[in-house]
């Protein structure tokens, strides 16, 4: 696999962590750059993390993973953009429910966008991949992940600046149709 081919599939993880980074930066406030790093950080680490983890699992287990993986990721991004979406509607005064600076969000964000990780990774071990490569592109996937975090949440707080409380509605819908298309794209194709 060139490096070409592993940044193009980087890119091609890293559309969820956009949105999602998109999202929280529109509802967070001022935030220090040491709480950014650390979202960044962490989709960055999961992203990179499960492409790892899916090669060191390998073959052997990929008709399990590929089984569900897409339903993990529905219900996660359809959980969060769910509560999103009612509290929009309600009228409450939550700053956000996708709050990234909420461990707990930031964790379940973090893994929902990744699942697809996962399966890539279990790919590279098909492709027979080395542990050295499959760590080279790993790192790779976590370096394109971190810089389209970074611009979530930079172009994401711009937008929210305009949009004010619709941010929170128009989020949710987001990431609930995020997790409609994991779904429907393993289900239909």
């Amino acid at each position: 696999m060139t490096l070409l081919e592993i940044l193009l599939i980087a890119i091609g993880l890293c559309f969820d962590t956009l949105a999602v980074s998109m999202v929280g930066g529109a509802c967070m406030g001022k935030t220090g750059l040491g709480k950014r790093l650390s979202i960044i950080g962490s989709f960055a680490l999961f992203q990179g993390g499960f492409t790892f983890i899916g090669w060191a699992l390998g073959s052997t287990f990929s008709h399990y993973i590929e089984r569900y993986d897409h339903w993990v990721a529905f219900a996660l991004l359809a959980y969060i953009g769910g509560e999103m979406i009612i509290n929009a509607l309600l009228n409450r005064e939550e700053k956000s429910d996708v709050d990234l600076l909420k461990p707990g969000k930031l964790i379940i964000s973090s893994m929902a966008t990744s699942i697809d990780a996962l399966a890539v990774g279990i790919s590279f071990a098909m492709l027979q991949m080395t542990c050295g490569r499959a760590a080279w592109a790993s790192l790779i996937i976590a370096a394109v992940t971190a810089l389209a975090a970074a611009l979530g949440l930079a172009g994401g707080k711009r937008v929210g600046s305009f949009a004010g409380r619709w941010t929170n509605l128009l989020g949710g819908v987001i990431l609930l149709a995020l997790g409609i298309k994991i779904l429907l794209e393993h289900l239909c194709f």
